[in-house]
């Protein structure tokens, strides 16, 4: 088991290939798995507890990796010690830095050897520990599938079959492994003499006859149906699950057949991470454009949705009326008005490389798009998405209608619409404070939205001190928001999108955060070519009249100083505040330092025509939370655990229920009884009672934990428990009523004197003695979650299998069933 424990680690280690660059990992692998082996092995031979054999795998395995990284450092060359331990840990830190700044396939330095090393090590300890010391070789597969994880987790595309076929057949080999060595702890197979020879019968001409086997074909035949069974709940399960196979069975489904899906995919921040860290520059696509000399950007999601931690888009609920139609105008775009708009069409060729694009970049705001395939459009974001094709190697044609506001356009534009102020400045209450504070302290001497979007662009590149950082890690809690915005101020375009979109929320302007592309850089007359680096995020706020614009925070500049491709929309320029007409109709200056306030002046001028967020919430946040979860989401998932904690009570009622009440049509006439399974089979209805009242003692008694021996006769079992819990008179008189009841229906041809009426009170009087003789947490198990009701479950699967069975094999299976039809109804027709 040792060594099948280490081989089936290895067979899993195989999936991480496509993490590497090289093929040193694993070697180091290999050395981890090993050293854990021998540690293990060490541990069992000294006989020592199940935690401590861990622990000899974990020394094995730390010793292995001082030699191999810090044997420089440590006691003898492998004996651990403080400055090998700091060594180990600089390394680590080291090559964890490595997997955030590079993009997999990772090259092979010593800190990505050592985080390859301690990983695959930590997963043989818990296999070693699992299959080898407390012989559970199943749950033993978890540690192995997490291994599978990692690089689903890194990569977009999946590892290969044949990968996963190593790992699988490794995983198996282990439990046939755990298997024979169970089966084998019994001794040998023994095989009787008419199993071991043939007798030579007298007479008989020719070679003996073969020695004879035991019959096996009843085992073949259920391993047959188990393994049936498994593969059709895995093959059809995914397909009725929402969300779990968007594509269809087999990739053929999807969209079709009229109905509603809901579309997912992968994390877009993880993928626009992946992309920027990328040490290659890959061409994404090209395009053609009449735009002119600064084409618009490219956008892919529009996300919505911020829990406080992270920005998403909700759920697309997609059917056949988003169904992109060949030449047909889409409806215009939400928010447009008296603003001037120009219609850009833009040729768009995608390179084969990519893979998994699911959602097509496009210029804001589509009007029209030419595209082959199973292509959708959700009319809130105007996002282009397939549930079942990808953009790889596509071309299309998308028409534009680009907005082109002014300044004075957008300083009218602050009456929002109920529905989108509701929808897009909701922020959770977790805001931290410093946030609130810092957001009215940028914006300061504001007078409109316009205004309070323009100086929070101005803070985050040129006045608030920030630095573009690929290398800094994305927020995940609110600690890392404030972080960024007051301590570290350096990060990439998700923080900039991200942070300058929430702190418009807290102003009451509506506001978003946009992926895709930037507009890359121009290859020819009216061609451009967009890479990998120039994928960005950028906040989208919202104006009436002009719609969703976009703002760029991201500071912008060649050689790693910015966003090499970024640029800033005139309207959101520091000097277009200056055209934007004063209180009088005049133009006024608008001063580039929120300083020069007014002597006693509010502390934050709210924008006009808007009342002001912040006056009455102050540092507590909106009062409309945005987790991002749908409550409908959360009732349904109750709901859910409600009814599954709810399902072995509801059972054993449902089964004492239909027990009970399959008796009394005949409880007054001499008709035929009723089995315990509902069908006929008791000649006596005061029989079928007895066996009633008998399998429902039975199954309270297992239910409060007591014990009960099948091989005991009613007598012996009904004096048993009537010792182990000293009943009463009473009680012991209805125990003894059914136990009489039970003995004369299974051993005589007597009619049983007892009625169902009066078993049926024993058993309720004998139930309550069951419950009042065991402890508390019994009773609520008894009530709760009754073991009964689990094995007759467990029963009625193993009868359905039988049954399933049993009918395929009679008339030789299906298909002579259906020869004997067509043959007796060629004999009618010819008798006729």
């Amino acid at each position: 088991m040792t060594v099948m424990a280490a081989l089936a680690v290895l067979a899993g280690s195989v999936g991480l290939y496509p993490l590497f660059t090289g093929k040193g990992w694993f070697w180091v692998a290999l050395g981890s798995v090993l050293a854990v082996a021998v540690g293990g092995t060490l541990g069992r031979r000294l006989r020592l507890p199940a935690a401590f054999t861990a622990v000899a795998g974990a020394a094995a395995l730390l010793v292995y990796l001082t030699v191999l990284f810090a044997s420089s450092q440590a006691l003898l060359g492998f004996l651990p010690t403080p400055g090998s331990l700091g060594r180990l840990d600089e390394l680590f830190g080291q090559g964890w830095k490595a997997v955030n700044d590079y993009a997999a396939p990772v090259p092979l330095v010593p800190g990505i050897r050592l985080l390859v090393g301690a990983g695959v090590g930590l997963v043989a300890i818990v296999v070693d520990l699992l299959a080898v010391r407390l012989r559970r070789a199943a749950p033993a597969g978890l540690p192995l599938l997490a291994m599978y994880s990692v690089p689903a987790a890194v990569r977009q595309d999946s590892i290969g079959w044949a990968a996963f076929a190593v790992g699988a057949l490794g995983f198996l080999a282990l439990l046939m492994a755990d298997a024979r060595e169970q089966v084998g702890g019994w001794g040998r197979v023994v095989f009787t003499p008419r199993w071991s020879q043939e007798v030579p019968v007298a007479g008989a001409v020719g070679p003996a006859p073969a020695p004879e086997r035991p019959d096996a074909r009843s085992l073949m035949s259920s391993g047959r149906r188990i393994a049936f069974a498994a593969v059709a709940v895995a093959v059809l399960l995914p397909t009725v699950i929402p969300g779990v196979h968007p594509r269809g069975l087999f990739g053929l489904g999807g969209g079709g057949g009229g109905g509603t899906q809901t579309v997912t995919t992968p994390d877009p921040l993880v993928s626009l991470q992946r992309e920027l860290t990328e040490r290659g520059d890959a061409v994404v696509l090209t395009y053609r454009t009449d735009a002119g000399p600064r084409p618009d950007y490219l956008r892919m999601y529009a996300l919505d949705q911020f829990n406080g931690n992270r920005w998403s888009f909700s759920s697309l609920s997609t059917g056949d009326r988003d169904r992109l139609q060949p030449g047909v105008e889409l409806t215009p775009a939400p928010g447009l008005g008296p603003v001037r708009v120009r219609r850009v069409t833009t040729e768009v060729r995608v390179s084969r490389r990519v893979r998994e694009m699911d959602f097509l970049p496009v210029p804001y705001a589509p009007a029209r798009v030419s595209v082959k395939g199973d292509w959708r459009v959700d009319d809130a974001s105007r996002m282009i998405y397939s549930p079942r094709d990808s953009a790889s190697g596509r071309s299309y044609t998308v028409v534009s209608a680009q907005t082109m506001p002014t300044a004075r356009d957008l300083a009218a534009g602050t009456a929002f619409p109920s529905e989108i102020a509701r929808r897009y400045t909701a922020h959770p209450r977790t805001v931290p404070p410093e946030v609130m504070r810092l957001t009215r302290e940028v914006t300061k001497g504001a007078r409109t939205a316009h205004e309070q979007a323009v100086m929070l662009q101005r803070w985050f590149t040129r006045t608030g001190g920030f630095r573009y950082d690929l290398s800094a890690p994305a927020p995940r809690r609110g600690d890392d928001l404030v972080n960024f915005l007051l301590h570290d101020k350096r990060g990439y375009c998700e923080q900039f999108a991200a942070s300058m979109a929430l702190m418009a929320r807290i102003l009451g302007i509506p506001a978003r955060v946009a992926m895709g592309y930037t507009p890359g850089t121009q290859s020819g007359p009216n061609e451009w070519t967009v890479r990998s680096r120039d994928a960005h995020a950028w906040p989208e706020l919202y104006f009436e009249g002009a719609g969703w614009v976009r703002f760029e925070p991201t500071p912008s500049g060649p050689g790693g100083a910015g966003q090499g491709t970024a640029t800033s929309p005139s309207y959101s320029e520091t000097a277009a505040i200056a055209e934007q007409p004063g209180e009088d109709g005049r133009t006024e200056p608008t001063p580039s330092a929120p300083s020069s306030t007014a002597p006693g002046a509010s502390e934050s001028a709210a924008p006009q025509g808007r009342p002001d967020p912040l006056g009455d919430q102050g540092d507590r946040g909106s009062p409309q939370e945005d987790d991002g979860t749908p409550v409908a989401g959360w009732i349904a998932g109750t709901v859910l655990v409600l009814a599954l904690l709810a399902a072995p009570m509801v059972a054993r009622a449902l089964a004492r229920r239909r027990r009970w009440s399959a008796l009394r049509p005949e409880a007054a006439g001499d008709g035929p009884g009723v089995r315990d399974d509902g069908g006929a089979g008791f000649a006596d209805p005061a029989e079928a009672a007895a066996h009633a009242a008998w399998r429902e003692l039975r199954a309270d008694a297992v239910d409060h934990g007591l014990e009960w021996r099948p091989g005991d006769t009613p007598r012996q079992a009904a004096q048993r428990l009537s010792e182990l819990l000293e009943l009463d008179a009473e009680t012991a008189r209805s125990l003894g009523r059914i136990a009489r009841a039970e003995e004369m229906a299974r051993y005589s041809r007597s009619r049983v004197p007892t009625s169902a009426e009066v078993l049926r009170a024993d058993v309720r009087a004998v139930r309550e003695a069951f419950a009042a003789s065991v402890g508390r947490t019994a009773r609520w198990r008894a009530r709760l979650l009754p073991p009964s009701a689990m094995a007759a479950t467990s029963q009625a699967a193993q009868s359905l299998s039988r049954a399933v069975g049993g009918r395929v094999r009679r008339d030789g299976g299906l298909w002579g069933r259906v020869r004997a039809r067509l043959g007796g109804w060629r004999s009618r027709n010819r008798d006729r």
